[in-house]
């Protein structure tokens, strides 16, 4: 039987033919077999999808692609996969078809995700699948999936298998750690190359190289651990996606842009077609949804965003876990419509606290969403003790920074409003107690 090794992708990691080149200088290996699927429609799409959508608003370079990103993580599984091979226990338990599975779903991980994707999907609308299943679409019928029969001898299922996050047995269930857990292909892709384009040091103050170098098998053998050498590698990585959240992904400026993003589909949505819409470009659907808001409340928004002048609404009043908890608690996690009602009930609330009207859609109440981050619970594997303990257990970065509640360091409740009536809300010694009376109108 083939070794992993021995798989074509993963012997191109030192092979000078057959390259492609993205950023910082990194040589990604191509193949016949990879160069078919990326040269497919669909996967070509993610070409003129952004990465980080509304952050380049914020961050100005930060315009790369979905497409650059799934060839960096594509990149990253088979060095994974090269390092892990060497393993006895690795090898036993995953053999060359299913580290070839892994490489597809790697490369292919992202290509259910439509532009401004983590922003709508966190509103939860009905209607609004989940960005994995709608890969089904891509994957299950297509020029992919006839690649995936006739050049890879893999069956599409079994990629949407693991790309879903359900596995059937301990294999999958490597692999499924491989593609999403604490320490895992895509982060350790995105946090670099998100923190390269927008010109930030954060994401990459981490040794990628020294922690890939230290990846085994947990104790029960169905999940990856780290070696006691890379433990620090690790804390740092906890830290650049601690900070890298703080300071850009959940930016105010960013947060703002993606409270006037959410009103402006919220207030579309029920008139869009949301299949046709979500197999859109960046421009594509910009040009979609401003076609549906005529010159209504959600063109003004869109404007805002997308239009000759950026004009971003602006932050009045900030709530955290730990500064006006009682409010903070009373909006954090909650449905996005109840959200909305308590911003329209403010509105007119603050209308006659200010004595001028504020429309309905010029006030944003910006939440953490239902959904919470991955906490970082990893493995540690001291070698020379044959032991394997929690990373929290022996690091109080990460129990500060990942085993407490990672998301309530990072994101806050906002209150955005248009920029002509900012000032004046700032300036309103009731702000708190007019925030509580929205709140309690819509029970």
């Amino acid at each position: 039987m083939t070794s992993i090794l021995d798989i074509p992708e993963v012997v191109g990691l030192d092979s000078r033919g057959g390259i492609i080149r993205i950023p910082p200088e990194v040589d990604v290996p191509l193949t016949d077999r990879v160069r078919q699927i990326i040269d497919t429609a669909e996967f070509r799409r993610l070409a003129r999808i952004s990465q980080l959508g509304l952050v380049s608003l914020v961050y100005p370079a930060a315009i790369h692609t979905r497409f650059e990103h799934s060839l960096g993580v594509y990149r990253t599984a088979l060095l994974f996969l090269k390092q892990l091979a060497r393993q006895p226990r690795f090898a036993r338990a995953i053999d060359s078809r299913r580290a070839e599975v892994l490489i597809v779903a790697a490369l292919l991980h992202d290509l259910g995700h439509w532009p401004f994707c983590h922003p709508i999907e966190d509103m939860r609308l009905a209607k609004v699948p989940n960005h994995e299943l709608f890969a089904n679409s891509f994957l299950l019928e297509g020029e992919i999936a006839e690649i995936l029969r006739s050049q890879w001898s893999i069956q599409p299922r079994e990629v949407v298998a693991l790309l879903s996050g359900e596995p059937a047995d301990d294999a999958g269930r490597i692999l499924g750690s491989l593609l999403s857990g604490p320490i895992d292909i895509d982060k350790m892709d995105y946090l670099f190359r998100d923190s390269l384009h927008a010109g930030v040091p954060y994401g990459r103050h981490f040794d990628q190289q020294r922690l890939i170098g230290s990846l085994c098998l947990n104790e029960a053998g169905d999940g990856l651990a780290i070696t006691d050498k890379g433990k620090t590698a690790a804390e740092l990585m906890v830290f650049a996606r601690y900070v890298m959240f703080s300071e850009v992904y959940w930016h105010h400026g960013v947060r703002s842009a993606t409270a006037m993003l959410q009103r402006a589909f919220f207030l579309l949505y029920d008139r869009l077609d949301l299949d046709h819409l979500f197999r859109l470009t960046d421009s594509g659907m910009i040009g979609a949804l401003e076609q549906v808001a005529g010159q209504g409340p959600a063109r003004e928004l869109l404007d805002g965003l997308f239009g000759p002048v950026r004009r971003l609404y602006k932050r009045v009043v900030q709530y955290s876990f730990f500064e006006e908890q009682e409010i903070y608690r009373r909006l954090a996690g909650k449905p996005y419509p109840w959200l909305t009602a308590c911003a329209e009930q403010f509105a007119q609330i603050a209308s006659t606290a200010v004595g001028s009207v504020i429309a309905p859609h010029e006030i944003l109440f910006d939440a953490p969403p239902v959904g919470r981050e991955v906490e970082f619970q990893v493995e540690i594997h001291f070698v020379k003790q044959s032991q394997y303990r929690l990373m929290g257990d022996v690091s109080p970065v990460v129990r500060t920074l990942a085993r407490d509640q990672f998301d309530d360091y990072v994101k806050r409740v906002r209150i955005f409003a248009h920029p002509r009536i900012a000032s004046s809300l700032r300036e309103l010694n009731t702000l708190p107690q007019l925030v509580i009376e929205a709140i309690e109108r819509v029970g």
